[in-house]
């Protein structure tokens, strides 16, 4: 059996509320109107929230299971 956990790392989900709420805000800035300069800042964010996901290694939270057979 696996001990591991699918929950992550807190530092991963701090990456992936950034990029949750700068995807939030952009889509915002496309229903309004379009407001480019609020789609920007959400873009900016996720790209932000990537870099910071990229560099606390989020990958390495997956747990692999043993197949099931």
């Amino acid at each position: 059996m696996s001990t591991g956990s699918h929950a992550g790392r807190p530092k991963s989900w701090v990456a992936v509320a950034i990029i949750f709420i700068g995807f939030a805000i952009g889509g915002v800035g496309i229903t309004l109107g379009p407001d480019w300069v609020v789609f920007g800042v959400g873009a900016a964010l996720v790209a932000i929230g990537g870099v910071i996901a990229l560099a606390v290694d989020i990958m390495t939270d997956v747990v692999v299971d043993e197949p099931r057979g």
